[in-house]
């Protein structure tokens, strides 16, 4: 029997990728029990879900979980996707990224291990990597040195996550993601932009200096590859995803007025860091090495700028 037969729970899957990821995993019957504290994440993202009798929606915090450990008592794999999303807001409140990511993660391992989980896959990220002198960046580069405090506390959970998948007889998928665009996000330079355009459609201010180049993967690519990775069996075993492009914030801001019917708009940079990054913490240059996840059949059907202009046309109709 394959993992995904068996009962899933999904941390964080009212949010933008645990709610895609429960929507494609309910689509084919499989027993999803969605776990989220509605802090970030929304319950209108998984009508799609509601009455399924093999979906399951609990409100329940993993900082102060009341109904987690009954939850996971028949639950085979756990997605995390559970965090503090917000990579930014790290400098001015670092205690955040701790709070929602390293203890919630600590919590969720100890209730797991008193259970019959067999499988975690972890949302982890890019930014563990910080600036590495490698591009596009392999799983195997080290040493991994974040700049700021949300890549900082990501790694820290996927030490943890080895530590008990090795102690306690759990098996572990450790996911580094690429920046995920798409339907359901509330957050992020796409969302930015649109926002920011709908109340000024003259001017439209970029932090930094534009220049700063990410991949960006679209999240049907994102929950594809999520699932590939997940029936991988390995003790504990790391994936980069993302894809084989990258694009500038430049050219995301043009997306995003073209789509929106703008011509003639202003671009203001500023207000990031000296060097032209965004803010403190900000990754100026940013691309996974997929080499690995390729080389086992997966692949992402879409490039940076392709996932960029669906997501900005999806995220443009959301907003009206």
């Amino acid at each position: 029997m394959k993992m995904h037969d068996e009962p899933t729970m999904i941390t964080g899957g009212a949010g933008f990728i645990g709610s895609h990821i429960a929507e494609r995993l309910v689509s084919k019957n499989i027993d999803v029990i969605v776990l989220d504290n509605l802090s970030n994440g929304n319950k209108e993202n998984l009508k799609s879900c509601m009455g399924k009798s093999s979906f399951k929606f609990v409100k329940d915090d993993l900082t102060d979980p009341k109904e987690l450990f009954a939850n996971l008592k028949n639950i085979k794999t756990v997605y995390h996707i559970a965090a503090y999303p917000e990579v930014r807001t790290g400098f001015d409140n670092p205690g955040l990224s701790y709070q929602d990511n390293v203890y919630a993660t600590y919590l969720l391992l100890e209730n797991i291990r008193k259970t019959n989980v067999e499988k975690i896959v972890f949302a982890s990220s890019s930014v563990v990597y910080g600036e590495p002198s490698v591009i596009p960046t392999p799983e195997t580069y080290g040493p991994l040195l974040p700049i700021s405090p949300y890549g900082g506390s990501k790694l820290a959970c996927e030490g943890l996550i080895s530590a008990y998948c090795y102690n306690y007889g759990i098996k572990g998928i450790i996911i580094r993601i690429a920046n995920v665009v798409g339907s359901k996000s509330n957050h992020g330079i796409i969302w930015d932009f649109i926002n920011k355009l709908k109340t000024n459609n003259k001017e439209l201010h970029v932090l930094g200096d534009g220049k700063q180049t990410k991949s960006y993967i679209y999240v049907n690519d994102c929950v594809d590859g999520f699932l590939f990775c997940a029936e991988k069996s390995n003790k504990i075993e790391v994936f980069n995803l993302g894809n084989d492009s990258k694009t500038d914030v430049e050219s995301i801001a043009q997306i995003v007025c073209k789509n929106m019917n703008l011509k003639n708009v202003k671009m203001l940079q500023g207000g990031g860091t000296a060097d032209g990054r965004g803010w403190i913490g900000d990754v100026k240059e940013m691309q996974l090495d997929i080499t690995k996840l390729k080389s086992l059949g997966w692949s992402p059907k879409f490039t940076s700028a392709e996932a960029v202009e669906l997501a900005s046309k999806e995220l443009i109709n959301a907003v009206k």
